[in-house]
């Protein structure tokens, strides 16, 4: 039997207009952009460009739906650029590529002004026939894919019939959600899909939502109890191999017959966090290239986060991305 090998990302694809303003103003009042740049955003792309940029040789694909426009044709050049295959990214008239304004203050933290457009329209017919030498199937985000969110009668839900799919023709399947506070959909659109996962992968303010813990303590710090007794109810609730919720302190993995372990991030100052944009996706590349050499947790943890910091170091989402050795080379022992 053939060994199966590479990683389909799949989901929203958009581009990130991301603007660095001086402050945050008054409403009504104006701020002013001290550098713009325009980057890809979203899981699929941000996942398979750190990966690309890590020089594995793993093969990569993308799978989307964009508009006929300047934004999808600078996306097609981008999946082109990094020799990620780009077959199953479709193009239609009916929506404008998804876009996001995303504002930067000088702390790092960002805020973003986004525009659904063609992800909204990308459904279960976009995924057929996908390349079945793949190994790992992610897909995000979840409560971003509007059609993809709708009811099914028999799954749940249509991403959950998706990932039972991917899971039926062989691929081990991952999810990510988007960050979005007081979403009533959170257990509705998550739940049917737990059973159909291999690896879940979120940070903790989607935790926070689909439980309704505390996922931090009054003085701001992580309430890595409460992380701990999430990642244990995902996993009790179908999850098959492995549950991360990081957060920038560190992140809590945990699989369904080890007991879980907090790994802590390499702390960064202030004054080095030049944006957070795709940092969470950055993450995310890491992990599933560890999930997909069978390292350790622990190991797969410690890569995600080394991706992670390289791409706080820049504004946008990938151009920090390092290659593997470098990687390893700052990742302390485990």
């Amino acid at each position: 039997m053939m060994e199966r090998k590479g990683i389909i990302a799949a989901g929203n694809m958009l581009v990130d207009h991301v603007h660095q303003i001086v402050q945050w103003p008054e409403r009504g009042w104006l701020a002013e952009i001290s550098h713009s740049e325009r980057s890809t955003g979203g899981a699929p792309l941000n996942v398979l460009l750190t990966l690309a940029k890590m020089h594995t040789g793993l093969p990569l694909q993308a799978v989307g739906l964009i508009g006929q426009d300047s934004d999808g044709d600078y996306i097609m050049a981008m999946l082109e650029q990094y020799h990620v295959n780009r077959q199953h990214v479709q193009r239609t008239t009916f929506a404008p590529t998804s876009m996001s304004q995303v504002m930067t203050d000088p702390s790092g933290q960002r805020t973003f002004f986004h525009s659904p457009g063609a992800n909204r329209l990308l459904d279960l017919p976009a995924f057929d026939r996908l390349d079945n030498s793949m190994k790992i199937f992610h897909l995000g985000y979840l409560l971003l894919l509007d059609s993809l969110d709708m009811p099914d009668g028999q799954y749940g839900t249509r991403s959950a019939r998706l990932l039972a799919q991917m899971r039926e023709n062989g691929f081990e399947t991952s999810l990510d959600l988007v960050s979005r506070k007081g979403d009533p959909r959170y257990q509705p659109l998550v739940l049917p899909t737990l059973p159909h996962l291999d690896y879940l992968v979120i940070n903790e303010l989607e935790a926070g939502e689909f439980s309704g813990l505390e996922v931090r303590y009054p003085d701001g710090g992580p309430h890595i109890p409460h992380i701990a007794s999430i990642a244990r109810e995902l996993l009790n609730a179908g999850v098959r191999q492995r549950v991360v919720i990081h957060c920038p302190e560190g992140a809590w993995g945990e699989t369904p017959d080890q007991p879980g372990v907090w790994i802590p991030s390499q702390k960064l100052a202030q004054e080095e966090i030049v944006g957070s944009v795709g940092a969470g996706d950055a993450f995310c590349a890491g992990f599933l290239y560890g999930c997909h050499e069978s390292w350790s947790l622990a190991d797969s943890i410690t890569l995600a986060h080394a991706c992670a910091r390289a791409s706080l170091l820049c504004a946008n989402a990938i151009d920090g991305a390092k290659t593997l050795a470098e990687l390893k080379a700052e990742m302390p022992a485990t």
